[in-house]
């Protein structure tokens, strides 16, 4: 009797189903406990997997939490790429609906931003402008013009203090976290990924740039959100942070 990919791929993600029927070992003999052995492994390296691209949200729930949180999601989302490095990404909407952990509801926000991190250091390379392409351009150009965004770049907005609270689950000596909401930006401007929070009107605007507005446009949008918009300084950190990586004009 064969065994279906279904019926060994259910088995190998839930301990308490039981060994397929019709599978074997090497010598032919029923797998049993190499099978047991060889589930528990895959289950120890997702898990270990899961842990170490969300550590601040191993640090909030506990290892303990984490594990059997873990086991829940690893059966609902097994792996659809052979990375295992990149496994995960699904973790956060899981958390959005996972009912034992519904009263730490900053718990999915905090995730979606170490995933982003993770994205942000994976995502490809690619060269930015120079630093004075903007300021040549003319007034009424530049304001017409679109501009595109580095790969590694990611913003993740939240009505939680989700950079504080990350900061604070994975170094308690950081500020404790105030009430109030936070929008992160991540850049790539080297090797690893920096996450900064976003004074009031940059998360607009950085949101519309990417959705392909033009810079003036997303820029009356900010202005309107929060009259005290800094656009000349939210420009030169993504200068500086190598993040705009063309400068569409209409011409």
């Amino acid at each position: 009797m064969s065994v279906s990919q279904t019926q060994f791929h259910d088995a190998l993600l839930d301990s308490s189903t039981s060994v397929p029927i019709g599978l074997s070992d090497g010598r032919g003999q029923p797998a049993g406990a190499r099978f047991s052995v060889y589930r528990n492994n895959v289950a120890v390296s997702l898990t270990e997997a899961l842990e170490v691209s969300f550590p601040a949200i191993l640090s909030l729930i506990g290892h303990e939490n984490f594990k059997k949180t873990a086991g829940l999601f690893l059966r609902q989302h097994p792996p659809k790429n052979p990375m295992i490095m990149v496994y995960g990404d699904e973790f956060p909407s899981f958390l959005e609906d996972f009912e034992p952990l519904q009263h730490i509801a900053y718990l999915p926000d905090v995730a979606r931003l170490e995933q982003a991190l993770r994205e942000s250091y994976h995502a490809a390379d690619a060269d930015a402008v120079a630093p004075n392409e903007l300021a040549i351009l003319p007034q009424e150009a530049l304001a017409a013009s679109k501009l595109i965004l580095a790969p590694s770049l990611r913003l993740v907005r939240s009505r939680w203090p989700i950079h504080a609270i990350w900061s604070y689950a994975l170094d308690r000596s950081s500020a404790k976290p105030k009430n109030q909401g936070q929008d992160v930006l991540i850049t790539r401007p080297a090797y690893d990924p920096e996450g900064r929070v976003l004074p009031p009107g940059a998360s607009l605007f950085v949101a519309n740039i990417l959705e392909g507005k033009t810079l003036g446009d997303a820029y009356e949008k900010a202005m309107h959100d929060a009259p005290e918009f800094d656009l000349t300084g939210l420009l030169t950190m993504l200068l500086d942070t190598s993040s705009i990586i063309e400068i569409q004009t209409q011409d």
